[in-house]
């Protein structure tokens, strides 16, 4: 059976100046908010794009993840594989355990299932809550979002503002899923190997399966909702990039 790259890397025109824009743009939000940005990695392919361009160029930006509690292994071995590739020690962050607890032994470990209500409640209690926590004190945020992943992302900008009011960043905003792994495979960089299972897009474990050819790469996240494929993280309001 191929791998991801073996699938999906290719070299697309306008590669290299896409590489150096998103370099540019690292660069920049680093020097603007120095000690004050973080990079936001879920340890996703474009995630660890985006870590090992931050280690290439020697930025000083933190890199932080949420640990949800549900994650898959494979998911959660990448923190110490970013550490021994970069000598980055990953932040990580995790949901209020009393209130994980508490929600689990009035809904069930299934709760995610029962409703779009009560699967957003779940993302509420383990990612959104732990996500303030991880931007306390931060000016700015780097993000992996591109264009290409979705229809509710078709318009990510480079830079914006969040609802609070930081600078988000998203330096990968029109790079193609070709253009990704092609990265990947030129400069070894580490990613999750259930990429190499069909797993495009990958949350918690219950709430991810791999997709199949022809469907949409975020086919496999909530699979039997008919909502729109996100958790929040990404969908409060932002304004026009300027």
């Amino acid at each position: 059976m191929s791998n991801a790259i073996e699938r999906h890397a290719r070299r697309t025109r306008g590669f290299d100046a896409r590489v150096v824009h998103a370099a540019a743009l690292l660069c920049e939000a680093a020097g603007d908010h120095a000690g004050r940005i973080v990079q936001v990695s879920s340890l996703g392919v474009e995630g660890m794009v985006l870590t090992d361009l931050l280690a290439r160029h020697r930025l000083p930006v933190a890199v932080a993840t949420l640990d949800t509690g549900r994650l898959h292994a494979q998911t959660l071995a990448l923190i110490d594989r970013i550490g021994q590739r970069y000598g980055i020690a990953v932040e990580v962050f995790r949901p209020a355990e009393a209130q994980v607890v508490r929600f689990v032994r009035r809904h069930g470990e299934r709760a995610m299932f029962e409703s779009v209500a009560r699967r957003r409640e779940c993302c509420a209690l383990r990612k959104l809550e732990p996500m303030q926590r991880l931007l306390l004190g931060r000016t700015a945020w780097i993000s992996g979002l591109r264009r290409a992943q979705s229809g509710e992302r078709a318009d990510v900008p480079f830079f914006a503002h969040d609802a609070e009011g930081r600078e988000k960043f998203c330096p990968l905003a029109d790079w193609s899923e070709a253009d990704v792994w092609h990265y990947v495979a030129v400069h070894e960089v580490p990613y999750n190997e259930l990429h190499d299972r069909f797993y495009p897009s990958i949350g918690c474990e219950p709430c991810t399966r791999a997709i199949t050819p022809g469907e949409d790469a975020r086919a496999g996240r909530w699979w039997w909702e008919d909502a729109a494929k996100e958790c929040g993280l990404h969908s409060r309001p932002e304004p026009t990039a300027t």
